[in-house]
């Protein structure tokens, strides 16, 4: 047999999965967006692009997009933040952090739903333990005083605690496995020359990291906008559908309000709005085949 065809018969189980669990639910998914559908009637009216008009006028669809990139941007950037100086405190101890390293990988095992209940339980309003404790410690003076679930000014910053807690441990993981390709003699240089650690962190450490910055970035950016179950757990996008995200609405759209065209659509737009961000975060962060400013 040649080998390319011998090639090709190889690839074909790869194919036919990818074609069956990907394709297909795709080109349903963006077939489903372009009609008006009645589950309990068992009709389908074709309105072309009507149902992303309505989409796009939805007031409910904007806010929910706006707080998903808000959601977003305040999950990646804490995380990486958080993940950034963990790394660097582990790389600066060697092998006196195995131990921590083995125990900072304890949030990771823990399922977002048990995540979700847990940060209930410590956030809910004048029985939660934050609040007892912050009272106790008479920074705030009754547990009612702050509605970490309840407030629609914060609940956003609130549902997006355990979200931080589960996975700053991947960020962490991930970066410091590039923190060890970093070359020790440059470092040594750079601080025989006089380099403080900032000029240091700045001009050498982050520059070699910006590959694996740009695919941490890119996986846990992915990752937290599809965000759901966490949120679902702790307030089930209330109050006020102040923590409504995409997911979230897409998800009401598509069960409680019986429309699956007009969640065809959303979810279709929501997936080219994910495409594009990661399109420009590989072309501007990762930049392949460049070298590092």
């Amino acid at each position: 047999m040649p080998e390319g065809r011998f090639a090709l018969l190889l690839m074909l189980p790869a194919a036919l999965f990818l074609g069956v669990f990907v394709a297909w639910p795709l080109v349903r998914l963006v077939a489903d967006s372009f009609y008006e559908i009645a589950p309990l009637a068992g009709t389908r009216e074709f309105v072309g692009l009507g149902n992303y008009a309505d989409a796009l006028g939805s007031p409910e669809f904007g806010d929910a997009a706006w707080r998903t990139a808000l959601y977003t941007v305040i999950v990646v950037s804490m995380e990486f933040l958080l993940g950034l100086a963990t790394a660097l405190l582990f790389n600066s101890l060697g092998q006196r952090s195995r131990w921590l390293r083995t125990l900072f990988l304890y949030p990771l095992m823990i399922a977002p739903v048990v995540a979700g209940l847990l940060w209930r339980f410590l956030l809910i309003d004048n029985f939660g333990i934050v609040n007892e404790l912050l009272t106790r410690a008479r920074i705030i003076d009754d547990p009612a005083d702050i509605g970490w679930l309840s407030d629609p000014d914060i609940v956003l910053f609130s549902v997006a605690l355990p979200d931080i807690w589960l996975t700053t441990s991947f960020m962490t993981l991930v970066i410091f496995a590039g923190l060890q390709n970093v070359p020790a003699d440059v470092l040594e240089a750079a601080r025989l020359d006089g380099a403080t650690f900032r000029q240091q962190l700045t001009r050498i450490i982050l520059p070699l990291l910006r590959p694996v910055i740009a695919v941490a970035l890119i996986v846990r950016g992915i990752d937290a906008v599809r965000a759901f179950d966490i949120i679902a757990i702790q307030t089930n996008g209330g109050p006020q559908r102040a923590s409504e995200t995409l997911s979230l609405l897409i998800y009401r759209t598509m069960v409680r309000s019986g429309e699956p065209g007009l969640a065809s659509a959303m979810a279709t737009l929501y997936l080219l709005a994910m495409l594009a961000v990661a399109f420009v975060a590989v072309a501007t962060i990762w930049r392949p085949g460049k070298e590092p400013a």
